[in-house]
C-alpha cells in the first residue's frame, strides 16, 4: 500500500528525508540521483524503503498511501466488502506507530524522563534538604519506581509486538483483498492512491 514513486520524490525533494537521501547518494556515487534512480536502489537496497517508513512512524505521517474507498460511487453489491477495506484501514493507521521499533519509540523515551526526574527528585531531597536520616527509605521508593518502570516497559515492549505483528498481517490481507476487489471492478486501486502529503512543511 505504500506507493514507490511517492517515496521516490519525498526523498529526493521533502528535507524530512536527507540523511535517506545521503544513503541514496553514498550507494549511487553521486549527490545528482533521480528518482528512477532512487527507485532502482529501493529495490536491491530495502533498508532504504525501511528508513523512509521509520521516519514516517516516528514523525505520524502514514506509510499507507491510499485513501479510503468513496461508498457513494458504489453499487450497492460493492459497498459491504468496500466497508470492510475502509475499516481495515482504518484499523492499520491506528496501530502503524507500534510497528516502529519500541527501542526507538517515544514510550521508552518518556519512561527514560521520568526515572531520570525521580533520581534528580532524590539526590535533591536528600542532598539539599539534608534528609540524610530518611536516605534508606528514599532510595528505596527509587529502587520501587525502576521496578514498576522496568514491568511497565516490559508490558509495553509486548504491546508493540503484538500490534506489529497484527499490522503486519493485516497489511496483507488488506492487499489482497483490494487486489481482488479491482479484479470484481469494483474500484480502480490508481484512484485511491495518495500521490503527495499535505503535511509535509
Amino acid at each position: 500500500m505504500i506507493h514507490l514513486p511517492r517515496v521516490a520524490n519525498e526523498i529526493k525533494n521533502i528535507g524530512l528525508y536527507d540523511l535517506v537521501l545521503q544513503d541514496v547518494q553514498k550507494i549511487a556515487g553521486t549527490t545528482r540521483v533521480t528518482e528512477e534512480q532512487i527507485l532502482e536502489i529501493m529495490k536491491t537496497n530495502p533498508q532504504i524503503l525501511e528508513d523512509y517508513e521509520q521516519i514516517n512512524v516516528e514523525y505520524n505521517l502514514s506509510n499507507i498511501h491510499l485513501r479510503d474507498i468513496n461508498l457513494e460511487n458504489l453499487d450497492k453489491q460493492c459497498q459491504e466488502e468496500a466497508k470492510q477495506i475502509n475499516s481495515n484501514l482504518a484499523h492499520l493507521r491506528e496501530i502503524e506507530p507500534y510497528t516502529l521499533d519500541f527501542e526507538q519509540s517515544s514510550t521508552l523515551v518518556i519512561i527514560f524522563s521520568i526515572e531520570f526526574f525521580v533520581l534528580f527528585s532524590v539526590q535533591y531531597f536528600i542532598v539539599l534538604l539534608d534528609l540524610k536520616e530518611w536516605q534508606i527509605l528514599i532510595y528505596s521508593i527509587f529502587a520501587s519506581s525502576i521496578a514498576v518502570a522496568y514491568w511497565y516497559a516490559k508490558k509495553e515492549q509486548k504491546k508493540y509486538a503484538v500490534n506489529s505483528k497484527i499490522f503486519h498481517q493485516k497489511y496483507k490481507d488488506t492487499l489482497k483483498q483490494i487486489e481482488a476487489f479491482q479484479e470484481q471492478g469494483c474500484i480502480q486501486k490508481s484512484d485511491l492512491i495518495i500521490t503527495s502529503c499535505d503535511e509535509h512543511v
